[in-house]
């Protein structure tokens, strides 16, 4: 089959579509497929290297709503040499352009990546209601005429039912993941240590992802300076993009732990896996999580989650005894962190195992590739 990825972005501090793009790409072609995206990005960005194969960038796109009328000439004069087409994110210009293009007459699939969850409309109020005008313009016609609507959890799937009345769409759950690491561990690991020599020999836990009030950054900057006691370290990876680090950096030092919370910016390769493979623990006390990448990343290396309730897989990864899972708030997210530090070798080992277990059956990618297919109307 050939298939186009459409997507805003493909810029890492995009967040998860831009990740999921890059995987998916590796997972279609590993199931013998051919692959292209087609992006808002600037020609001149070098953003198309970050995937391994055609990229398109038909922008720049006005805004972050992504406005480029040059992509939709491009869909219009290509989207017959293609069998079906993925569209990544909703709210941006690129999921009109589909409807416009495909609806009846190529099969296309949205990922909602989220973006419909109700955190934002009780965290963002105003632009919810800004989102509700739109989605009553065109957004709900954007879903309706898709083939299908895809969301990587049941939890997701049923968060999106609220706050947008009269949706029609054909809503499917694809299991979701991560290609995970490639390499020797130790190896990895060297990669990052040499990079963050200060971590080297030293028990540290790894917060991975964007430095974002969404994530609870500062519930665990508190929580670890009161559950987490002597030399042991917390690794804070990931880009700073609404500008909160010196706010956490001036909490850090006000609790006294600066000297022990070290900032990596965003980690990738080798360097990442090697953050979660020398890690004791991966912490993400998020308020909003539609997956969780780095939650897979985590379970594909053998590290254990600990996980607010907050991140929709969060059932499964209780299910299968793969990690640990309290309340997004300050007293659950010192209760992840006391109840990891409380359990023995032997039961580390074991959910460990489980974990490595719950990754291969639930979160390889490749599986994730199989169901776009038939949500395509493809396999």
């Amino acid at each position: 089959m050939r298939l186009l990825h459409m997507v805003h972005t493909l810029n890492p501090e995009g967040g998860g579509p831009p990740e999921a793009v890059r995987m998916f790409v590796l997972a279609h072609q590993r199931a013998g497929n051919e692959v292209e995206v087609a992006t808002l990005d600037a020609p001149e960005s070098g953003l198309g290297k970050r995937a391994n194969c055609p990229v398109h960038a038909c922008g720049p796109g006005a805004g972050i709503y992504g406005y480029a009328p040059k992509l939709e000439d491009w869909l219009r004069a290509n989207f017959a040499r293609f069998d079906g087409v993925i569209v990544n994110g909703v709210w941006q210009f690129h999921g009109v352009v589909a409807r416009r293009v495909l609806a009846g007459r190529k099969p296309y699939v949205i990922f909602a990546h989220g973006m419909l969850d109700p955190y934002f409309m009780r965290r963002y109020p105003l632009k919810h209601l800004k989102k509700l005008v739109y989605w009553f313009l065109s957004e709900r016609r954007n879903l309706a005429r898709a083939q299908a609507v895809c969301f990587t959890s049941e939890e997701e799937k049923r968060n999106a039912a609220r706050g947008f009345p009269g949706r029609s769409f054909r809503g499917v759950v694809v299991p979701y993941g991560t290609l995970g690491p490639e390499g020797d561990p130790d190896a990895l690991k060297a990669a990052f240590f040499a990079q963050f020599p200060a971590l080297a020999g030293r028990p540290y836990l790894l917060f991975l992802g964007r430095i974002h009030p969404k994530k609870g950054c500062d519930l665990l900057i508190e929580a670890f300076a009161q559950a987490a006691r002597g030399d042991r370290l917390l690794a804070m990876a990931g880009p700073d993009q609404t500008g909160m680090r010196p706010e956490l950096e001036a909490l850090a030092s006000r609790l006294g732990i600066a000297g022990r919370v070290h900032w990596t910016g965003m980690l990738r390769g080798d360097a990442k896996w090697g953050a979660f493979y020398g890690a004791e623990a991966f912490v993400l006390p998020s308020h909003q999580e539609n997956f969780g990448i780095a939650v897979a990343d985590a379970l594909a290396c053998g590290t254990i989650p600990l996980i607010s309730d907050q991140v929709n897989i969060a059932p499964d990864v209780v299910a299968d005894g793969a990690g640990l899972v309290e309340a997004d708030t300050l007293e659950g997210t010192r209760r992840l962190i006391e109840r990891f530090l409380a359990m023995s070798c032997t039961e580390r080992a074991e959910m460990r195992q489980r974990g490595l277990d719950a990754y291969r059956r639930r979160y390889d990618l490749a599986n994730a590739a199989a169901a776009v297919y038939r949500a395509l109307g493809l396999g």
